[in-house]
């Protein structure tokens, strides 16, 4: 079977692990600093904060932005449910916004008229949470003049995104948002087993999440309510969360970063051999722009006059493991528990009922991937 995801660890990573496990710390050592360090010298963003999941981050984000009970955050349906339960895990409500049907980003027009509609009701989001589906950035720069023009924080929810680009400046820079949030989840840019990171340029949100990634506890002096009792001493200034990345984990993390840009040339080389072999196809395959450079997590492609349920199973049974990103949000039950219902979004239903994901990961080999787009055609055509 030919996964849709997989991860590539390599001696070199087993090493840098292996490294920390000699060493005194296994956490709170000097390597999660470097890690956040490095990710800061390859982002372009100013200040790093390393969490144990992208999951984590996206709280944490929230956290440091003020969300609370009576907000209400905005996201979009298709996405994985950590996007939207960030929210939730704070006290405040959701909604979304649906996406473009091209680029399956959150749909700016859309967002415009919501945003409006909803000034009008005093009922504006503290923040909107904007996912790069699949690698490729939303169009940042429209959407930070939408929610600037509103004080709305704007979080970049960044799992997919870590190698690509937009308009030069790398994704998780934080040139047009407030926060970004990578994951290195196994299947995802790098790796790091499970883990996460929070970017931001500005100080203040960098404090912040340090606080709440941390039990709320700080050692600095400057932040102090009162004087120390000595070098020992820390205080707990906000009820915070346990959410540090070990020691080990940043290990992994930090050596698969000296790979990423190869992993990310990898897996466009993939996308384009995908969208030559495929074009004849009755397939609606993916778009990239001339201003983006996605970082292809995923190639996800829709089934134009074929039923999905029917080729999922025809592939699998071929051994070649597509996958389906995502189920809309909104359609879960719990999310339906609290009013959501089929046919609020409709764009990202019908994409999820259609869309497969094809496997694309650094190690996918040439005769692999020749089989995957073999197989293809021949249940396709």
């Amino acid at each position: 079977m030919i996964p849709y995801g997989k991860h590539l660890v390599n001696e070199d990573d087993v090493d840098a692990v292996v490294e920390v496990l000699r060493n005194q710390f296994l956490t709170q050592g000097t390597v999660v600093p470097k890690f956040e360090q490095a990710l800061c010298e390859y982002t372009g963003a100013n200040h790093c904060v390393a969490v144990n999941s992208a999951t984590s981050g996206l709280h944490v984000a929230c956290l440091a932005a003020g969300v609370a009970a009576g907000d209400s955050v905005w996201t979009v349906p298709n996405s994985f449910v950590a996007s939207a339960n960030c929210a939730l895990y704070c006290g405040a409500t959701i909604d979304f916004v649906d996406i473009d049907p091209l680029t399956r980003n959150i749909d700016i027009s859309a967002l415009e008229t919501k945003l409006q509609h909803a000034a009008t009701q005093n009922r504006l989001p503290k923040a909107l949470i904007v996912v790069h589906f699949s690698g490729l950035s939303c169009e940042m720069q429209t959407i930070q003049k939408l929610t600037h023009l509103y004080s709305i924080v704007l979080i970049e929810d960044a799992a997919h995104g870590l190698g690509g680009s937009y308009q030069q400046s790398k994704i998780g820079s934080c040139v047009y948002s407030d926060m970004s949030v990578l994951s290195f989840h196994p299947v995802k840019s790098i790796t790091s087993a499970e883990g996460g990171a929070v970017l931001t340029n500005q100080s203040q949100l960098y404090q912040k999440l340090q606080l709440f990634a941390k039990h709320g506890v700080t050692k600095d002096p400057s932040q102090y309510q009162g004087e120390s009792h000595g070098p020992w001493y820390y205080q707990q200034l906000e009820l915070g969360y346990n959410y540090r990345l070990s020691d080990l984990h940043a290990a992994l993390g930090l050596s698969q970063l000296n790979k990423l840009d190869v992993f990310i040339q990898k897996r466009s080389k993939l996308a384009k051999v995908y969208d030559n072999a495929l074009a004849d196809l009755p397939l609606k395959l993916p778009v990239e722009e001339p201003q983006f450079k996605s970082a292809w997590h995923l190639y996800m492609v829709e089934l134009i006059q074929h039923d999905r349920q029917h080729i999922y199973q025809q592939l699998h049974d071929k051994g070649v493991g597509v996958n389906v990103h995502y189920i809309p949000i909104h359609l879960q039950p719990y999310y339906q528990q609290l009013g959501f219902k089929q046919g609020d979004f409709p764009v990202s239903e019908h994409f999820y009922q259609n869309a497969l994901t094809l496997p694309l990961f650094p190690s996918l080999t040439d005769i692999e991937q020749a089989k995957v787009i073999a197989v293809l055609h021949e249940v396709l055509l």
